[in-house]
């Protein structure tokens, strides 16, 4: 009887004692195994960084597709199937790689693998690589994993245009916490002769960056220098060396998300010069991406909240992500005041002292609850601790839907925004219990 791929997936895992081991050297024997796909690959945008990765490629999925381009994404980590991880592109639009493909492709690698040590990632990058090289398709866009010099998706040596959106800690057991260090990792997808654009940075890692640039004579474009953003009037005018671009509102929320179009509008406006101005309107207007200051609207969730009450969703989880999760909480506070109650759970190796941080004076409580799974995850007490600690209140709940009942007994005499944020494994979780499936 044929296994199915979450089957196959939890063998894979047994092909390497450890789940992270950042090198090249696997990948590589495995690729010239299958026939070097990553050799026959659409023109390849490389996108490194700590926040806002995801979201960059989004938007330019989002640009790309409204121009009438077949696009492949490779994205990571999945909200509720590993199937989102892998979309081939096609005309009209691209759809996740079925169960039928998603099989035919991990068996040829697990074959010529031969039980060789090797992590999922790799084995499941390399996976992707085979479909993207076996499906014609304008461009693919390809999100390093963790890090960048030593991911396995680094093996592309030659991509069209490499992107580095805003690098902050992250990881810590992998990347360290000295700043400089962290860029010097996500800087090692920097190739020689290569256009690389930088979206917003942090001083200690922009000059990273333009040493790296620098020493291998990739032109450089820097978000805030070379290019830029802003509001006005409603709407998202966007500016670089080409001129202006006059343009609707993103439809994800957050100021994060003009920066996060703007980087990707650079991108393409340097490199594929042809795209007219309806591709980039259409395309911030219409983008999609799950679990980013994600409104639900509908489904068994948003039945079990107060009356009139909105319920948010993020996948946020580190210090940058409760930074800009906490600046969007406030202009919706300003704009349209309600009490906000944020129900969180996190990832014992995230920084959720500093992530909670941003909700003080901001949060009315904060309730804290566990993520299920093989996660690493903190308990709803540690997390409720370190929220005290922070200056917030915190109580704890079994769940997201015990939390949410709490909420909803309580008298409101104004409807409260609820944010469920913390983690994308939590995000995940939301999306399935309410029935709310990754687009």
């Amino acid at each position: 009887m044929s296994m199915n791929s979450n089957e196959m997936l939890g063998r894979f895992l047994t092909l390497h004692p450890r789940k992270i081991d950042l090198s090249l050297g696997r990948i590589d024997g495995l690729l010239a195994k299958l026939g070097a796909p990553h050799r026959h690959l659409p023109p390849v945008i490389h996108v490194a960084g700590t926040n806002g990765k995801g979201s960059t490629v989004a938007f330019m999925r989002a640009i790309f597709e409204a121009a009438g381009k077949r696009v492949h994404v490779y994205t990571s980590p999945h909200l509720v199937s590993f199937h989102e991880r892998i979309r081939l592109g096609r005309s009209g639009g691209g759809a996740f790689v079925s169960e039928h493909a998603l099989v035919e492709a991990f068996a040829a690698c697990e074959r010529v693998n031969d039980g060789a040590a090797i992590t999922l990632f790799e084995i499941t990058t390399a996976a992707a690589f085979k479909l993207f090289a076996e499906n014609p398709a304008d461009v693919l866009l390809l999100e390093v994993g963790l890090g960048g010099r030593y991911d396995a998706t680094n093996v592309v040596d030659r991509p069209a245009a490499c992107v580095i959106t805003p690098i902050s800690h992250d990881h810590p057991e992998f990347l360290g916490t000295d700043l400089a260090g962290i860029a010097r990792e996500k800087a090692g997808i920097i190739k020689r002769s290569v256009p690389v654009i930088a979206g917003w940075q942090a001083a200690p890692a922009l000059h990273v960056i333009e040493d790296e640039a620098r020493r291998l004579h990739a032109p450089l474009l820097i978000g805030g220098q070379d290019f830029n953003c802003y509001e006005q009037h409603g709407r998202f005018v966007y500016e670089d060396q080409y001129g202006l671009l006059d343009l609707p509102q993103p439809t994800l929320p957050g100021q994060h998300q003009f920066e996060n179009a703007a980087t990707a509008i650079a991108t393409l406006r340097s490199c594929w010069p042809e795209l007219e101005a309806h591709a980039f309107e259409a395309g911030v207007a219409n983008v999609q991406w799950p679990a980013r200051l994600q409104k639900l609207a509908l489904g068994r969730l948003t039945q079990m909240i107060p009356p009139g009450a909105e319920l948010w969703l993020d996948g946020g989880h580190n210090e940058a992500g409760g930074r800009v999760l906490g600046e969007a909480m406030g202009d919706m506070e300003e704009k349209s005041p309600r009490p906000l109650i944020l129900i969180c759970g996190t990832l014992n190796t995230k920084d959720t002292s500093g992530f909670l941080a941003h909700f003080r004076g901001l949060a009315r409580e904060v309730i804290a609850v566990p993520i299920t799974g093989d996660h690493a995850a903190r308990s709803a007490g540690e997390v409720a601790t370190i929220a005290r600690l922070q200056e917030l209140s915190a109580a704890e709940s079994g769940s997201v839907e015990a939390a949410l009942e709490a909420v909803a007994s309580r008298n409101w005499p104004v409807p409260p925004r609820i944010l469920i944020a913390g983690s994308l494994y939590l995000a995940g979780e939301v999306l399935k219990a309410n029935g709310t499936p990754p687009v």
